[in-house]
C-alpha cells in the first residue's frame, strides 16, 4: 500500500484524497476477500452492490469506484494486471459533466480561416491607438498560432503557457507535451498545415514579440502579461488567453470558452482513432477521463455497457 500511496502523490492528490482512496481500497478487499491480481468486474460490481444495501447514495458509490479506478489503474500501470476491471462501470443517477457544443474537425479547421482572414489577413486597426498597432497585430499572429494548437492537438491553455521552443521539432514535425498534476507527457505530429505557420512565428513573430517582453525566456508563446506596460492591446481584455476567446466569440457566438475546442478535439479522437489512442493523445491518465467525452447517452451505445451498469 505504500507504493500506492506514493502513486497517489505523484499524481498529485492531497493527502486528505489519499486517505480517502486508502479506505474505499481497505474496505473493498475487506468485503470481497480478492487480491487485487484476480479482481474481476463481478468482484466489483458486488462491491458497489453491497454499498448500494448499505444505504449509500449513488453519488458516494461513484466516488468509490473512481477511488478503485485509481489503485487498479497503479496495479496496471506496474503491469501486476493486464486490464482495469472497473472500466465501462458506470453509476446511473450521477449528474455529469454537461458536454460543450462539439465542432467537428472541417468546423475548427474552417474557425482558424476565419480567424486568418479577419484578424491577420484583413487586419483592422483603425480602432486601435498608434502605438499599439504593432503590438496589436503581433498578438494576433501569436494567437493564430497558439489557435492551431487548440484545435489540432486539443491542448490545454496551461500547456500552451509551459511550452517552450525546446518542445517543438520542426523536422520531425512533432511537439512535446510535458506532464503536469492533470494530464500524462505525450508527443503528438504537427498537422501540415501547422508546419508553417509555426515557422513564421518562431522566425518572425516570436522575435519581434521579444522586444516587448520584460526578461529574455524559452517559452514557445510570449503572451501579454509578461510585457512592459500595463496597457498592451489584449491585457484590456484580461490575459491573450481571454482575449483570444473574445476574437473568435466575434466570428462563432457558439463559442463559450477555449475548452470546448479541446473537448471538440477529443470527441473527434474518440470518433476516428478510438477511445485508447484518443486517451494518449489527450494525456488523460485515466479511460475515464476520456469516457466522459463520449456522447451523453453513452449507457445505450453497448450492450456490453448496460450489462455491466449495476445502477
Amino acid at each position: 500500500m505504500t507504493e500506492f500511496i506514493t502513486f497517489l502523490q505523484q499524481k498529485g492528490f492531497k493527502q486528505s484524497t489519499q486517505k480517502q482512496i486508502k479506505r474505499t481500497v481497505n474496505d473493498f478487499f475487506s468485503v470481497c476477500r480478492t487480491e487485487g491480481i484476480s479482481t474481476t468486474k463481478k468482484d466489483v460490481l458486488k462491491y458497489l452492490e453491497h454499498l448500494k444495501k448499505a444505504g449509500k447514495q449513488n453519488t458516494t458509490i461513484n466516488i468509490s469506484l473512481r477511488s478503485l479506478r485509481y489503485y487498479f489503474a497503479f496495479l496496471l500501470e506496474d503491469e501486476i494486471i493486464t486490464s482495469n476491471p472497473t472500466n465501462f462501470i458506470k453509476i446511473r443517477g450521477v449528474k455529469r459533466r454537461k458536454l460543450h457544443q462539439i465542432f467537428t474537425a472541417e468546423e475548427l479547421t474552417q474557425l482558424a480561416d476565419d480567424y486568418y482572414n479577419l484578424f491577420i489577413k484583413n487586419f483592422d486597426d483603425r480602432k486601435i491607438k498608434k502605438n499599439l498597432r504593432q503590438y496589436s497585430f503581433l498578438g494576433s499572429q501569436r494567437n493564430y498560432c497558439m489557435l492551431t494548437f487548440l484545435i489540432y492537438q486539443g491542448l490545454h491553455t496551461e500547456e500552451l503557457e509551459k511550452m517552450t521552443l525546446d518542445d517543438i521539432d520542426l523536422l520531425k514535425a512533432t511537439v512535446r507535451i510535458a506532464a503536469d498534476k492533470r494530464t500524462n507527457a505525450r508527443t503528438l505530429n504537427l498537422n501540415a498545415s501547422q508546419t508553417g505557420v509555426l515557422i513564421q512565428y518562431i522566425q518572425s513573430t516570436r522575435l519581434e514579440l521579444l522586444q516587448h517582453y520584460t526578461e529574455e525566456t524559452n517559452r514557445l508563446f510570449l503572451l501579454s502579461s509578461k510585457c512592459k506596460g500595463t496597457r498592451k492591446a489584449d491585457e484590456k481584455h484580461g490575459n491573450s488567453f481571454n482575449y483570444l476567446k473574445i476574437q473568435l466569440q466575434s466570428i462563432n457566438a457558439d463559442i463559450t470558452n477555449l475548452r470546448q475546442l479541446r473537448a471538440s478535439v477529443i470527441t473527434g479522437w474518440i470518433q476516428t482513432v478510438g477511445l485508447r489512442k484518443a486517451q494518449y493523445m489527450a494525456g488523460h491518465r485515466y479511460t475515464s477521463s476520456t469516457e466522459n467525452y463520449l456522447p451523453n447517452d453513452i449507457e445505450q451505445l453497448s450492450d456490453d455497457i448496460e450489462k455491466y451498469n449495476p445502477f
